[in-house]
């Protein structure tokens, strides 16, 4: 996977490339290369592709002929993933198939139109000959395909950064522009040679101005969106990318939990939207549960005198968790082709596009919202004095549990409100609870691997010294909590 940053330009048809040499940051512009490139996109017959900005491309010919898919756009740049050419050319590869389900919910890939590009290109050199901006004269003969194929030609520049930083970019844009180069009306050729096939994106409900409906829907667009985009770093295991896909799924489910007097109804879209999303969330949270634990046990482990670490041990609590979190892997990927998942997110394509708003939901924001937000808090306030009623013990700890979960929700409700003092107080309460937590997971964890290593007659002395120090861990945030929470308090 590689990062595009680059600025696409429309020019006419007698423009001519400006002097490049001396844009600074640069030492040299190198002698002219040509290519010429004949690129097949796919997409679904309805062009769910094209209707959320991505493309997916089989080109022949250049130094980078192969597949290429780019995912949307975001904060200037597109993520590119590249693989070698195959045999078959009107057959996607699996696996760049499988990274396109989030937008096209199963529906079949198949040829839609076919660009042949006749390139010219300039590059800009840094030191050692390292190129820092390639600039690409394109002319361009695009069809779409079809019973009736449409011809479409034009000229178009692109100039891409390779190395260095945007502002060479911006310098060299600078130059195009008053050589009479414009700034792209299509985000790519695939759109220009579509045009008007391509579907708009369904008309979306705006609520009234300054509204808490309009704050609350915004949250549950962002973080739909979010979700989506989230989906084919997922399935290539990216760092942190399950992490982000699953906070996506709590705060919309916390936000339809906590705001259900504003969006109401949710539980009859697509049987139950919290349930479903509840349900991706624990999907997504065994392969993240395992990442984090593996990662603490490491640290733990590098830490302890090498006396006191078996090589057995380390490999249990290294190796193989690392092939269990392997296996999540696979069952999240399984779980996002499931017609269930793809029914989920067009659940949320409807919530995004139409949201069932109440009467409430026109009320000023400012008025509104910060009741709702004080309402979350009390429901920590409560849980807490819940649980200091409660005898030492399992039940204790589990009402202790709650207290967690309540504040999460009120963290995530202050931070749709924007409200971020009371963000940031929800979120210590949290974050203390969690530390307690987290040690309780590890000692549950630790049990279970030396019950493991006991039966194989391995050492399990490793354990018992990791299991204190989690004990101590869960304790010591235990006895920090009433300080923490008489100060938030």
């Amino acid at each position: 996977m590689a990062l595009e940053i680059e600025d696409k330009f429309d020019v006419p048809e007698g423009f001519a490339l400006p002097d490049l040499g001396g844009v600074p940051g640069c030492e040299g512009v190198s002698e002219p290369l040509s290519h010429r490139l004949t690129a097949v996109y796919f997409d679904t017959p309805d062009l769910r592709l094209a209707a959320r900005g991505v493309t997916l491309r089989r080109r022949r010919g250049g130094d980078d002929e192969g597949w290429h898919l780019k995912l949307p756009k975001a904060k200037g740049a597109r993520q590119e993933i590249t693989r070698p050419l195959t045999r078959s050319a009107k057959v996607v590869p699996a696996e760049l198939a499988s990274l396109v389900l989030a937008y096209t919910r199963g529906a079949p890939l198949a040829p839609v139109a076919q660009l042949e590009t006749r390139r010219g290109i300039t590059r800009l050199l840094g030191p050692a000959g390292t190129v820092l901006v390639e600039i690409a004269d394109d002319r361009v003969k695009g069809t779409v395909l079809g019973d009736e194929p449409v011809v479409r030609r034009w000229r178009e520049v692109e100039a891409e950064l390779k190395e260095g930083e945007r502002d060479l970019l911006k310098k060299v844009a600078k130059r195009l522009r008053k050589a009479g180069a414009a700034p792209a009306d299509s985000a790519s050729k695939l759109a220009r040679v579509l045009g008007d096939r391509i579907p708009a994106p369904p008309p979306r409900t705006r609520p009234e101005p300054d509204s808490a409906g309009e704050v609350v829907v915004a949250y549950l667009r962002a973080h739909a969106d979010a979700l989506i985009a989230q989906d084919p770093h997922v399935r290539l295991g990216e760092e942190d990318a399950v992490h982000k896909a699953r906070v996506a799924c709590r705060r919309l489910r916390s936000a339809l939990k906590a705001f259900k007097r504003i969006v109401v109804g949710t539980e009859h879209i697509q049987g139950d939207l919290q349930e479903e999303l509840k349900w991706l969330g624990e999907v997504l949270g065994e392969a993240r549960d395992l990442e984090v634990i593996r990662a603490r046990f490491a640290t733990r482990l590098d830490g302890l005198d090498p006396r006191f670490v078996t090589a057995d041990a380390r490999r249990r609590l290294g190796d193989d968790l690392l092939a269990r979190e392997h296996d999540a892997y696979e069952r999240i990927r399984r779980a996002l082709s499931e017609d269930r998942y793809f029914a989920l997110l067009d659940a949320l394509d409807a919530l995004a596009a139409d949201p069932p708003l109440t009467a409430t939901a026109a009320k000023n924001a400012d008025k509104a919202l910060p009741k709702i937000v004080d309402r979350n808090w009390r429901r920590v306030t409560d849980a807490y004095e819940a649980a200091r009623c409660m005898e030492e013990g399992e039940e204790r700890e589990t009402a202790m549990h709650d207290v967690r979960k309540a504040a999460k929700r009120a963290r995530y409700t202050a931070e749709a409100a924007g409200m971020s003092g009371a963000a940031e107080r929800a979120k210590q309460v949290q974050e203390v609870l969690g530390r307690h937590q987290d040690g309780v997971v590890a000692q549950g964890v630790l049990l279970e691997e030396a019950g493991r290593a006991r039966q194989a007659g391995e050492d399990t002395f490793t354990y018992g010294v990791l299991a204190g120090i989690e004990s101590a861990e869960a304790a010591r945030a235990q006895e920090e909590f009433p300080a923490v929470w008489s100060r938030l308090a």
